[in-house]
């Protein structure tokens, strides 16, 4: 598939991290960016007798073209329990009503869950998730089978799965298709004994992986992990050796001194999920200090269950005004540091930096943002009327791997959505009914 857009406001990242945008076309030969540009230099693109037919061209009307954003952290099939045991502290959520209901839940329905949280992801302008949760076999086909990129990790813990399981995911989604990758990873300290936890650590080492987990989300988290080790979740997972190839941690709201200078030395990512910890009341994650000691940073929308909604632009607006609020400082956190760890930022964490941005060689993972609506006038600030009034709202078009998968309202991911919503309800419905 070739698409040539044209006429378009297209938004650029260089290699210092700077924002820019320009107009003219873009192309895409398969699944990969061949040309981005003014259109005064295209010529040098096709030499000799190379003729480009496209399948599509599309005039973008003056609206922006830009790196999708990518979701790094959630539990894409926990939309089942989307809206379900809303009110309550993380720990009552999750031992009274998620943990009871995910383990009546099947390996294959699974699949159909997947598949509802991508359509979710679309309508969003994301074009990647790093995905914790059980039967991530099954989550990768689901992805493969809708062309959507995805990035795995285990939900290993003391309940469920084993390290035997987690090797098995890794090997089999790595070489399981181009769209799909797999990193180690686990939930949770307090889910998972240290003999699982030394275990993460040597497949890590075995085959030089990441590792990625749920770290200082709560107080009450760090409190029990210090009573029971001595040291804070940061603190005793780098005692196992468990970033000798780096990773990072999600949330990662209560850190201390110690844990700084960790994520700095491993050169792990702070990856930021201000709206489930806003839900839950875990706290406001230390954003600006991540970007004063040079910490890398990544957002994720956490898992639907939580959220309760997969929604990017949501995710940016918390992210500065929350840190501002925090610091008492309106200053902190520009729109700018938002966006780069909404696209770029996720993208790195994820190990799939071929598609952090546009640029001629990288993957054609794209959305259309509309500028024609009154929330995106004037166009004083693109890039601020992004982060600050942007919304699902002005996401023209989805297009992942050089396919579109999502375009103003009309999916193209071979499911029918109503299909995909009676799955949906009939698969909660059947574990009320066991419960």
């Amino acid at each position: 598939m070739n698409t040539r857009f044209y006429n378009a406001k297209i938004l650029t990242l260089d290699e210092n991290d700077k924002f820019d945008i320009i107009a003219g076309e873009l192309w895409v030969k398969g699944n990969e960016i061949i040309y981005l540009g003014d259109g005064s230099d295209v010529s040098n693109v096709c030499t000799g007798d190379e003729i480009i037919v496209w399948d599509i061209e599309k005039d973008c009307y003056g609206n922006l073209l830009m790196p999708g954003f990518k979701n790094a952290h959630t539990h894409t099939p926990m939309t089942f329990l989307r809206s379900y045991a809303d009110d309550l502290p993380l720990q009552r959520w999750l031992n009274e009503s998620i943990f009871p209901r995910e383990a009546k839940l099947q390996e294959e329905e699974s699949y159909w869950l997947y598949i509802l949280g991508v359509m979710e992801y679309l309508t969003s302008g994301i074009t990647s998730n790093f995905d914790m949760y059980f039967y991530q076999g099954m989550n990768a086909k689901a992805a493969v089978d809708v062309g959507f990129r995805s990035v795995f990790t285990s939900g290993l813990n003391n309940f469920s799965e084993s390290l035997e399981r987690v090797e098995e995911d890794y090997l089999r989604t790595t070489e399981m298709d181009d769209l799909v990758s797999y990193i180690i990873g686990f939930h949770a300290e307090y889910t998972t004994s240290k003999e699982l936890m030394e275990g993460i650590a040597g497949l890590a080492q075995k085959y030089k992986s990441p590792v990625y987990t749920h770290n200082s989300e709560t107080a009450l988290e760090v409190k029990e992990c210090i009573d029971r080790w001595g040291m804070t979740p940061t603190a005793l997972t780098d005692s196992l050796g468990m970033y000798e190839y780096g990773g990072g941690g999600y949330h990662v709201v209560h850190m201390s001194d110690e844990d700084f200078e960790i994520f700095k030395k491993r050169g792990l990512y702070a990856v930021t999920n201000p709206g489930s910890n806003t839900k839950l009341a875990s706290g406001i994650a230390p954003i600006k200090r991540y970007l004063d000691e040079g910490i890398p940073l990544a957002l994720g929308t956490d898992g639907p269950a939580s959220n309760n909604c997969l929604d990017m632009f949501r995710e940016m607006f918390l992210m500065t005004g929350l840190a501002k609020l925090r610091e008492n400082d309106a200053a902190v956190v520009d729109a700018e540091n938002v966006l780069l760890a909404a696209t770029a930022g996720g993208a790195r964490a994820m190990g799939i930096e071929d598609c952090d941005r546009l640029a001629v060689g990288k993957k054609a993972d794209i959305i259309m943002i509309d500028l024609q609506q009154p929330n995106m006038q004037p166009e004083n600030h693109i890039l601020k009327n992004i982060v600050y009034s942007g919304s699902k709202q002005n996401v023209a078009m989805t297009m992942v791997d050089g396919k579109i998968l999502y375009e103003r309202g009309v999916y193209n991911i071979g499911f029918d959505p109503k299909e995909i919503y009676a799955k949906a309800n009939s698969i909660i419905r059947r574990i009320d009914g066991q419960m």
